[in-house]
């Protein structure tokens, strides 16, 4: 799968070994940084440089990660054709895209481990949106409150 994976300076350890993890894993990864930690990157900065590349078509999906998650969450959310979810949990990671067609997975660096931030991109990537009635439903109100809305 084509990914993109970004992260602040919370998330920078993390987003180095997924990354790495993710191309041994046969991806296609596009690293938009930073090189290094700095503690002037910010989400919102990040978010947008990933969200930018999956309006583009550029990517399948994003790996966005934060201290918490939320906050990289919060951000992407903001863009038009993005749905992120924050997922600590493999049950999640995997539902958000099932059922609700997520785009990016949102992690955060404080609250999980790498060991567990692999088995969710896993289930990430390994999911598809089920298309079933009610999801596709629930999906189209979703669309068009971001039509609506924007």
């Amino acid at each position: 799968m084509q990914l993109a994976v970004a992260a602040d300076h919370a998330g920078f350890a993390m987003k180095q070994s997924l990354v790495a993890w993710l191309e041994k894993e046969g991806h296609q990864v596009e690293n938009l940084g930073p090189p290094r930690p700095d503690p002037a990157d910010d989400y919102p900065d990040v978010a947008v440089a990933l969200c930018r590349k999956l309006q583009e078509g550029r990517v399948q999906r994003g790996i966005l990660i934060c201290g918490s998650g939320i906050g990289a969450s919060v951000a992407a959310n903001k863009m038009k054709g993005i749905r992120a979810g924050v997922a600590h949990d493999i049950y999640s990671a995997h539902q958000g895209v099932e059922h609700d067609d997520i785009n990016v997975l949102c992690l955060g660096a404080r609250i999980i481990g790498i060991e567990v931030a692999h088995e969710l991109v896993r289930a990430f990537v390994a999911a598809r949106f089920s298309g079933e009635e009610r999801h596709q439903r629930r999906l189209n109100k979703v669309l068009a409150l971001e039509k609506d809305c924007s």
